[in-house]
């Protein structure tokens, strides 16, 4: 029955996407934003969101619910923009991105030395890696694949030809691909805001909540930089991404220390616009 599911859900997918790549970027995005609305709490629980929200204690512009609409509706637009990260990739959206802190990635691909960039989904967070990449920096990225298998040969497709070409599954298998990438000097990308079974309990916005370490790992045992990197939208269609200088991680702090260190920059980076962090993921679950 569960892949009757999935198999149906792949079909309204890709014709989504092919309704989307024929309407343009814009209107697709436009779009994208009406089903997240409207459709989105069939899929993804608008209470989840305004419990994680309230339970943050952040303060927003609007009400916890009117908060979770818009949240709904950007989780639509980056749906949507799938279908047109190619034009991303092969510059004919160049337009609608710009990025800040170009001169920190110059510097990490003239060094030539392994960094760990750690960012969370943020807006269309796909961008981030891409452009890392097209910056010509040795890349690999972390990524859990779909429960449904169907789409998630669709989404590896688009991500290797697209996003980055070294994609590392989340495991055991991918904690030694890691490391051999690591090896050969290549810079690691990886999400750092949720929540995993493997990890240890950390301060999250005043609540412990379960949190990787591989990062924290990483840090201590090769002496990377850290380099937070975040992506903001602007006026529905454009992006500003943000590259931060590389940090140092002192090595007397320990890989807790590191981990909170990382989950601080995390909250920095929600509370510049917290309707465009995916909220559903339910973070602080015992």
């Amino acid at each position: 029955m569960k892949k009757i599911t999935y198999l149906f859900e792949f079909i309204i997918v890709h014709t989504l996407f092919l309704i989307f790549r024929s309407l343009g970027y814009k209107t697709s995005s436009n779009f994208g934003f009406f089903i997240g609305k409207t459709v989105g709490p069939i899929f993804r629980s608008k209470s989840l969101i305004v419990k994680n929200i309230e339970k943050s204690k952040i303060k927003l512009k609007n009400n916890s619910y009117d908060a979770a609409k818009n949240i709904l509706g950007n989780y639509g637009r980056i749906f949507a923009e799938y279908p047109h990260l190619k034009n991303f990739r092969n510059n004919k959206l160049s337009k609608f991105i710009k990025i800040e802190g170009l001169k920190y990635l110059e510097k990490i691909k003239n060094e030539n030395k392994p960094v760990v960039f750690i960012s969370g989904h943020f807006n269309n967070f796909e961008l981030m890696a891409m452009q890392i990449e097209k910056s010509g920096i040795n890349l690999a990225t972390i990524y859990r694949p779909l429960n449904n298998m169907f789409l998630n040969k669709t989404m590896e497709n688009i991500r290797i030809n697209y996003i980055c070409k070294k994609q590392i599954k989340k495991g055991r298998s991918g904690t030694r691909q890691v490391l051999e990438n690591l090896k050969k000097g290549c810079s690691i990308a990886l999400m750092v805001d949720q929540r995993v079974t493997e990890g240890s309990k950390v301060n999250f916005f005043g609540n412990p909540a379960s949190t990787t370490t591989i990062p924290a790992q990483i840090i201590k045992k090769y002496k990377c930089d850290l380099v937070p990197i975040y992506i903001e939208r602007k006026n529905k269609y454009f992006f500003k991404m943000y590259v931060s200088e590389p940090i140092k991680v002192s090595s007397s702090k320990n890989q807790a220390e590191v981990s909170l260190f990382i989950n601080k920059i995390l909250e920095k980076m929600i509370l510049k616009n917290p309707d465009q962090w995916i909220w559903s993921h339910d973070r602080w679950k015992n």
